[in-house]
């Protein structure tokens, strides 16, 4: 797993979002994106890291940041979660995990003595050009924000 850096062109992507419509990054030049991988939809760590960012999404809009959560999850499993959640931000489905390893977030874990590949709890801010600005990748899933929100008040 090769991680990609501060100072480092994001990749170019398109994937569906909740409505099955595609999300180009190319298309958001001029924003601050926060592109944060996550796991799996509706599972306890996601929830509480995506609920967090639903509460913060005032201060996000504020410092012209717009939040796309990406994950392995089929395009029909995000909107039940952006429901039950009442998110306020859209998730992108990433069911080849093409993005993920173009980001270097993919590749091998371990959870309860099994060992396979997954998405990396890993975020990434991408300035208005489409450079990553900061990485993000030590912080517990009820700071996620937080830590994201110091380092643009920063």
């Amino acid at each position: 797993m090769q991680m990609l850096q501060a100072g480092q062109p994001a990749p170019s992507f398109s994937l569906p979002n909740e409505h099955g419509e595609i999300v180009n990054l190319t298309d958001l030049a001029g924003k601050k994106v926060l592109i944060y991988f996550y796991p799996k939809a509706m599972t306890p760590g996601c929830t509480v890291q995506a609920q967090c960012l639903r509460d913060s999404q005032t201060d996000f809009t504020d410092n012209n940041v717009v939040v796309f959560g990406v994950s392995p999850d089929a395009v029909k499993r995000l909107p039940k979660f952006i429901e039950k959640e009442q998110l306020n931000f859209s998730l992108l489905s990433d069911e080849d995990h093409a993005v993920a390893d173009a980001f270097g977030v993919w590749g091998e874990k371990q959870f309860m003595g099994k060992v396979y590949d997954g998405i990396h709890r890993i975020s990434f801010l991408i300035d208005e050009s489409g450079v990553i600005e900061h990485v993000f990748d030590k912080f517990k899933t009820k700071d996620h924000h937080t830590v994201v929100l110091d380092y643009l008040n920063a």
